[in-house]
């Protein structure tokens, strides 16, 4: 009987197309993992506080039905309010800074209050208080003030490892946004001069919007909605690209207070809106800075209209975020906080 060789098994080859799929797979979830920084392992809720969101809503109506118009063609007014943000910031026992400077032949002012023992680097949470032009501005940005001020009556009861200023700024809308004019700008130039050095920066942007409309969420970019809820019933944590652990940290902090739903990017600053605040002028001067939003003219048809108005909002999610901007300051002033 002639000898054959034994057969050798056949191995299917897999094919080159399926190495390529697998690698834009893995590429892909990479990038969904540094663009939503998702929580693993899940928060524990632990916020025993609680502002009170009828707080919140007479400090919008004062802004938006009593203080108006806020643009910057109304400095008395605009005035009026740095007066009664600098009252509010007394009464919360926070050590008052205000900061004057020209334009023109006018004055305008930021007002800040510091809370917790001076210490470099520090912690700074703004919110500007101008409108774009004559209108309520309820959500923007009446909002962001108004927790600014209920934040300061929760870190005045609150033992801090490091200073905290607090930040209404003057001129973030148009004509002064991106100018050096902008308040912000003016409070970095401050900084600064004092060789002041910056763990993190919270920009209060817009906190008073939500609706469960399905679709009332759009976005900036395409494919985004297949990332993000596309009904505007969250709060946004803006970072900038490297911005990473910091925005991780503040979301994870913020979704451990309150049941409220936290989303987070972290994005070139060339997609719209990703720089649309006061922390834009943290940013150019490399400071680590975000946006905490609800995400402006992306959800809420109001947006530099006459329809801002404080009967629009609401002041329960409101609340919710103020409680979770607290819990995220919290965290910061614990532990560093990298880029």
């Amino acid at each position: 009987m002639p000898y054959e060789a034994p057969q050798r098994p056949v191995r299917n080859k897999p094919l080159p197309g399926l190495y390529a799929l697998g690698g834009v797979a893995l590429l892909l979830a990479v990038l969904w993992g540094y663009l939503t920084q998702p929580i693993l392992g899940g928060v524990e809720m632990r916020a025993a506080w609680s502002v009170d969101p009828r707080r919140l809503e007479t400090h919008v109506r004062v802004l938006s039905e009593t203080l108006v118009p806020r643009d910057a063609a109304h400095p008395d007014n605009l005035d009026r309010v740095a007066g009664y943000v600098a009252r509010a910031f007394e009464e919360a026992r926070g050590r008052l800074i205000e900061q004057p400077f020209q334009v023109g032949r006018t004055t305008y002012r930021n007002v800040a209050a510091s809370f917790g023992p001076p210490s470099n680097p520090r912690i700074v949470v703004g919110a500007h208080y101008d409108t774009a032009g004559p209108y309520p501005g309820a959500d923007d940005n009446a909002s962001g003030v108004a927790g600014l001020i209920e934040l300061a009556g929760l870190l005045s009861a609150t033992p801090l490892s490091l200073q905290v200023e607090l930040v209404a700024y003057t001129l973030e809308e148009p004509p002064y946004f991106r100018t050096p004019h902008m308040g912000s700008a003016h409070h970095v130039r401050w900084l600064k001069a004092q060789g002041a050095g910056v763990r993190a920066m919270l920009a209060l942007e817009m906190i008073g919007y939500f609706t469960e409309a399905e679709g009332s969420q759009s976005f900036p970019a395409p494919g985004l909605s297949l990332l993000y809820p596309t009904t505007g019933n969250f709060i946004a944590v803006v970072g900038r690209l490297g911005q990473g652990s910091l925005v991780r940290t503040i979301k994870k902090a913020m979704s451990g207070a309150s049941s409220l739903a936290v989303h987070s990017i972290n994005a070139p600053r060339f997609l719209a809106g990703v720089d649309f605040s006061d922390h834009l002028n943290y940013w150019d001067a490399g400071h680590p800075a975000v946006m905490i939003t609800d995400t402006a003219f992306y959800r809420n048809p109001n947006y530099h209209t006459r329809a801002d108005r404080a009967d629009t909002l609401d002041y329960r999610r409101m609340a919710q975020v103020v409680d979770g901007v607290y819990a995220a300051v919290r965290a910061l002033a614990r532990s560093p906080a990298g880029n």
